[in-house]
């Protein structure tokens, strides 16, 4: 049986997560769907956030998003894979990024799943543009962000 493709998208368009749940969720050997969906808040470290934009570097983001993908099969036994991740400019409460993963066993879903988002957080070019109170400002990478991507390194 040959491996199933990952699903890797990099988009301005939403996402519909009852249409990705269904998309993944249609192997009976799967006995775990986990999946991860990420928004926009009112809030950063305290100040106030009005709407985001995300750039990338295209093509470069799509490799990285699959090399972590690819990561994230050699550690768990996974079947389905999907990141989709938003790029343009989001207003409060939209989504940005849906991850999920099938897997026989809940455990190695669970795991994947918060694997690659830590790693999507950390490794992927992207850039956020915050704009609020206090006028736009690009965000810096969180010490939170790489502390939770070093818990997954070997």
């Amino acid at each position: 049986m040959s491996q199933p493709m990952d699903r890797i998208l990099v988009q301005n368009a939403d996402f519909s997560v009852p249409d990705e749940y269904a998309r993944i969720a249609t192997d009976n050997s799967d006995g775990a769907v986990v999946t991860f969906v990420g928004k926009v808040r009112d809030f950063n470290d305290g100040s106030v956030v009005t709407d985001l934009t995300l750039e990338h570097y295209p093509g470069m983001t799509e490799a990285v998003l699959q090399q972590i993908a690819q990561q994230a099969r050699e550690r768990w036994p996974l079947n389905e894979v999907t990141i989709i991740h938003r790029v343009g400019t989001m207003s409060l409460g939209e989504q940005i990024v849906f991850i999920g993963v099938t897997s026989a066993h809940r455990k190695a879903a669970f795991a994947a799943c918060e694997f690659l988002i830590d790693f999507l957080k950390t490794k992927a070019p992207f850039w956020k543009l915050e704009a609020g109170d206090k006028g736009k400002n690009w965000v810096e990478a969180k010490d939170a962000d790489e502390q939770a991507a070093k818990m997954w390194q070997k």
